[in-house]
């Protein structure tokens, strides 16, 4: 029997600037629980590579990367 995926939870930071990608992004992944996604939509490969490093750095696992218009990006995370 397969179960649909929950639908993931959603973060918008298109409009912050490093470090308060990850900022956000952590408060974010701290209010899930374990096992739950969260899709992260940011802007610009600084934020891009910094939220990815210090997500995976906390054990969370980025389950893929989706390239978007304008230099946006959607990451989706999974909490551990």
């Amino acid at each position: 029997m397969n179960h649909a995926e929950p639908h993931p939870h959603t973060l918008d930071i298109t409009r912050e600037t490093c470090p308060m990608t990850f900022v956000r992004t952590r408060i974010a992944l701290d209010g899930l629980q374990p096992g739950e996604v969260l899709c992260v939509t940011l802007r610009g490969s600084e934020p891009l590579k910094n939220v990815t490093r210090s997500t995976e750095a906390l054990g969370h696992t980025i389950l893929s990367t989706e390239d978007t218009a304008d230099d946006a990006h959607i990451l989706t995370i999974r909490r551990n």
